[in-house]
């Protein structure tokens, strides 16, 4: 008897009505005779509606009590499942993090997991009893954690992984992995499958389907994921290790990244240290920095630009300043309204020339190329954010995606 692992997002538990669909969907698994464990998000906006209710009391929210704040957001919602379908005739249980077993690192806030004690999951699964599972959260040494953007996901591939199951299917408000965001191009079309690789590149690079970290888990566990919609019954997208299929795509799809800064750090003397000292600072101040360009225009001198999101560059423009007497640049610059647009494609390996026909398509949407990022499978430019819907639409055309 195969188990199958379910995980439904904050919009597909977002009312009582949604609530029943998701149970319909559940009963029907079970009575295919799967074993069924469901991972499910917060009701809706309702963590965003927790985060405003903490901010109007505290200043600066403890980070403890922010987790035990944020983890009801989930109780509530696995709570309502399970009575959904113990009134469908399925028998369910609710299980908080803890109950389900998750023990995570001591990190408030952004903890990931470290191991899963299967004892209570295997015996409801054993008994044909539903666990439904809070996603989002742990423990550690009694401890309520919170992992952090994207944690249902992640809790999902990590329940799927530590009870082997066959496959781990992400039901969303979308019907899949598309070959760009349809919102900015309407031919985009639907991806029957993509490899974990890339994956995870559109994930890093702006993808909203799925988080790094969940597409990183099931890789890393060959967990098989397949992300569908919530409110359909269209096939959705299956995410695997394609390393044995043959025809592999070059290009297989464009991601998108709209508010996007870039800083500018000029004539820093050209001792190592110091971009170990600036990017160290920035990282401990949870500064996220994507692409960096180094160039050396005067001798024993060098200039550094390096991207972040806009919410993010008064911070990172404030860390640098306080560094200048270490670092002993002459000026630190910032440039806004920018945003990110890369392909991603495992074919990319094999077939030279794909950066210098996406530079192609760029020029013809009259995108001028502030940066660019490179790794095997993806190629990454930051241009003018006023470019981008014709930019990404003028790459999807020229890939024939």
């Amino acid at each position: 008897m195969a188990v199958i692992v379910q995980k439904y997002g904050g919009t597909s538990v977002g009312s009582p009505e949604r609530i029943g669909a998701v149970a319909d969907r559940v009963a029907a698994t079970v009575r295919k005779g799967d074993r069924v464990a469901v991972v499910v998000s917060a009701m809706g906006h309702s963590t965003d509606e927790l985060v405003t209710l903490a901010n109007k009391v505290a200043r600066v929210p403890n980070r403890r009590e922010m987790d035990a704040l944020l983890a009801t957001g989930e109780q509530v919602s696995i709570a309502l499942v399970a009575m959904a379908l113990q009134e469908r005739g399925v028998q369910a249980q609710s299980m908080t993090g803890w109950q389900a077993g998750i023990y995570t690192e001591p990190v408030h806030g952004a903890a990931r997991i470290e191991a899963i004690d299967t004892t209570r999951l295997l015996a409801l699964l054993e008994a044909d009893i539903v666990p439904v599972i809070a996603g989002f959260q742990g423990i550690h040494e009694g401890e309520i954690t919170t992992l952090g953007r994207g944690g249902s996901d992640t809790t999902a591939v990590a329940v799927a992984a530590a009870l082997q199951a066959q496959q781990c299917e992400i039901y969303t408000d979308v019907e899949g992995v598309y070959t760009a965001d349809p919102r900015i191009v309407p031919k985009a079309r639907k991806l029957s499958m993509i490899s974990y690789e890339e994956m995870l590149e559109l994930a890093t690079l702006g993808s909203q389907v799925l988080h790094p970290r969940a597409v990183e888990t099931a890789k890393q566990h060959g967990v098989q994921l397949v992300v569908r919609s919530s409110f359909t019954q269209t096939e959705g997208t299956v995410i695997r290790d394609m390393e044995t299929m043959e025809g592999m795509r070059i290009v297989t799809g464009v991601a998108t990244e709209k508010e996007v800064a870039r800083i500018a750090v000029l004539g820093i003397p050209t001792m190592k240290q110091h971009l170990s000292e600036m990017f160290t600072a920035l990282a401990k101040e949870q500064v996220n920095v994507d692409v960096i360009v180094q160039s050396v225009v005067k001798t024993g001198e060098v200039d550094v630009s390096f991207t972040v999101s806009e919410a993010d560059v008064e911070r990172a423009i404030q860390i640098c300043e306080q560094l200048q007497p270490l670092l002993g640049y002459r000026e630190v610059l910032q440039e806004l309204g920018l945003s990110k647009v890369s392909i991603v494609g495992a074919g990319m390996i094999t077939n030279p020339g794909v950066a210098a026909q996406m530079f192609a398509a760029l020029e013809a949407a009259q995108a001028d190329v502030k940066m660019v990022s490179t790794s095997e499978i993806k190629v990454s430019c930051i241009i003018p954010k006023s470019h981008l819907h014709a930019a990404v639409n003028q790459v999807h055309q020229a890939f024939e995606l």
